[in-house]
């Protein structure tokens, strides 16, 4: 019998588990310089993590003036090919756990609830990073933000888009004879638009990488350290 009325919690990675802004940042400044362009600061390459790698690079170009071409054209194209490759080589240099996530996370599964990670980081990325960590194998599943593949209009189904969560509390309730409730944690409008419309209560994270105040994202239950993360869960 838990005390936790959540059968699942699903997690977000960036700025939720893990404290990765340093590694990606490195990445967007290697695309940067390899463009012409201004390195950004490291400290502020916090307020450009949530959409995605691609949206990232993005923000970091146009505040510079952009591309020719824009997003869809080769120099964008280019760029961001760049720094996937030198992210997928340097991506747990300097990334690591929050405080309290493992033991946040063991206490959860030592209570019986199943865990996944929903992120929108490419699921390779999230997958080699967590096992680079040893932080994987507590999460029964990983989807990424290429796990869902793309939609018509040619763009990758991942938050803010509910797909992600619904494929994560699904692949969680196969192996479950009562597989129950589902909670989301996050810290961006990403995170609290994929789960509102997935219909799962959300927690925000208020030490993570939000891009708006955690009170104003209308969570469920806001958390300024994952040691709360527990007794936020169970008073849901």
């Amino acid at each position: 019998m838990t005390d936790i009325p959540f059968e699942t919690v699903g997690f977000d990675l960036d700025g939720t588990l893990l404290d990765t802004f340093r590694d990606l940042g490195a990445a967007v400044n290697h695309a940067l310089a390899l463009g012409g362009f201004a390195p950004v600061a490291m400290e502020s390459s916090q307020d450009l993590i949530g959409g995605g790698a691609k949206i990232m690079l993005a923000q970091a170009v146009n505040a510079q003036g952009g591309l020719p071409g824009g997003l869809e054209g080769d120099d964008f194209r280019s760029l961001y090919k760049a720094m996937l490759r030198f992210y997928s080589e340097n991506n747990a240099v300097y990334t690591k756990p929050y405080p309290h996530a493992r033991e946040a996370v063991a206490g959860l599964a030592a209570r019986g609830v199943k865990m996944a990670v929903v992120t929108n980081k490419f699921e390779s990325f999230a997958r080699s990073i967590l096992t680079e960590l040893d932080f994987l194998d507590p999460f029964e599943t990983v989807i990424g933000g290429d796990t869902m593949g793309k939609g018509p209009d040619g763009i990758f189904r991942s938050k803010p888009h509910p797909d992600p969560i619904l494929e994560a509390r699904k692949r969680c309730a196969e192996n479950s004879e009562n597989p129950g409730a589902f909670a989301f944690v996050g810290d961006s409008s990403y995170d609290m638009k994929a789960a509102r419309a997935a219909g799962v209560p959300v927690i925000a994270a208020a030490y993570g990488y939000c891009d708006a105040p955690a009170g104003e994202f209308g969570a469920d239950a806001v958390i300024d350290s994952l040691d709360q993360l527990l007794p936020s869960l169970a008073r849901l």
